[in-house]
């Protein structure tokens, strides 16, 4: 009898062993695999991340070499009158302007939230970018457009017929030059980020593919 109640005894507690061992197996798949979803989940939002500002730079950079290439020089072109032609580039610059300052701000402000899946001279590099157009957008708009908007108040009559040495007209041409350049460092500055942000975004689709796989 001392026997075979050793022997259930001993079978019990290798049943125990057997049962924990399994439970510890089956924790251990759970957060595994818990591990796993949380590790696609970053990667998912991470992508969605680069895709969504992605598409804010590229929709900004299109726009703003749209109306350098395509609305300014037929304003000028087709209107009878190139004071409406100047009213018209100056009503969509600031469009362009003001789109820019938010989607870069936009960006600029959001970047921290991704900032461990990219490497330190990209991210910094992306910020910089992206900064810069915040710059050159805000300037151009807020100073120099404003300044447009103030010498054409002040000269009363359209600028056509205000002679070429007056000092509002001289005035009014230079900043027009700063305007162009302003604009231009903007839409460079654009490209870079939109090239880094879409260089970060195939490599993060190429390793989630890789730990899909």
């Amino acid at each position: 009898m001392r026997i075979e109640g050793e022997r259930s005894e001993i079978l019990t507690d290798a049943a125990r062993m057997v049962e924990h061992a399994e439970r510890l197996g089956v924790l251990r798949g759970e957060k595994r695999r818990g591990a796993l979803l949380s590790n696609r989940w970053t990667s998912v939002l991470s992508i969605f991340n680069a895709n969504a500002r992605l598409l804010l730079v590229a929709i900004w950079l299109g726009a703003a070499i749209f109306f350098s290439f395509a609305v300014a020089p037929s304003a000028f072109a087709v209107l009878p009158a190139r004071e409406l032609a100047g009213r018209l580039v100056t009503r969509t610059l600031s469009i362009v302007n003001v789109g820019g300052f938010i989607i870069s701000t936009l960006l600029v402000a959001t970047a921290f939230l991704f900032r461990r899946v990219v490497s330190r001279r990209a991210f910094y590099a992306e910020l910089a970018s992206l900064a810069l157009v915040a710059i050159t957008t805000g300037v151009g708009h807020w100073i120099i457009n404003a300044r447009l908007l103030a010498l054409r108040v002040v000269m009363v009559r359209p600028i056509d017929e205000v002679a070429p040495d007056n000092p509002l007209r001289v005035a009014f041409n230079s900043l027009h030059v700063y305007s162009v350049v302003v604009l231009s460092v903007g839409m460079l500055a654009a490209a870079v980020a939109l090239l880094l942000i879409a260089r970060r975004t195939k490599q993060k689709r190429s390793e989630g593919l890789t730990s899909g796989v």
